[in-house]
C-alpha cells in the first residue's frame, strides 16, 4: 500500500521534511516513488504539488496523520484534523512511575488457599502375644 508521509532531511536541530510517496513497509528515509513537496516546521512553510497529491489520493494512497493535518491546514483537502500519537518521552518521572507500578504489582499477592493437613488418627495397635520359639 502506498503512503504519503514525511521523510526527515536537514541538519541536527534544524529539521526539514520531504513529503514523499512510498510503500508503507519501506523506512521513511528509504526508497520513495515520488517527492510531492517539502515542509519546514520552524517557519511553518510548505511547498506542495497539490495536483499530484490529489491524484495519488484518488488512486488510493493513504496519508499519515501528520501529513493529513498539514494538507488540511494548507487547504489541499477538506476534512477534520486527526489526533497525532506522539511517542512517549523518557524522563526521570516516567521511570519512577513505572518502578512504582511494578512495586504495587509485587505488593498485591494472590493468597493461596490453605489446605489443612490431614492428621493421622491415633490408632491403638494391640500387641500380639509373643510366641515363644523353641529351639531344638
Amino acid at each position: 500500500m502506498l503512503t504519503i508521509r514525511l521523510a526527515r532531511v536537514g541538519k541536527t536541530n534544524k529539521a526539514q521534511y520531504k513529503v514523499v510517496l512510498q510503500d508503507k513497509t519501506v523506512a521513511p528515509g528509504g526508497r520513495h516513488v515520488e517527492i510531492l513537496g517539502a515542509y519546514d516546521p520552524h517557519s511553518k512553510q510548505a511547498v506542495l504539488k497539490e495536483e499530484r497529491i490529489k491524484e495519488w489520493i484518488s488512486k488510493g494512497a493513504q496519508l499519515s496523520d501528520t501529513v493529513h493535518n498539514l494538507l488540511v491546514r494548507k487547504k489541499v483537502i477538506t476534512d477534520k484534523k486527526r489526533t497525532v500519537k506522539l511517542p512517549e518521552i523518557k524522563t526521570q518521572n516516567n521511570t519512577e512511575e513505572k518502578q512504582n507500578d511494578t512495586e504495587k504489582v509485587e505488593e498485591i499477592k494472590v493468597e493461596e488457599p490453605k489446605i489443612e493437613e490431614a492428621k493421622p488418627e491415633e490408632v491403638k495397635v494391640e500387641e500380639a502375644p509373643k510366641e515363644e520359639i523353641k529351639v531344638e
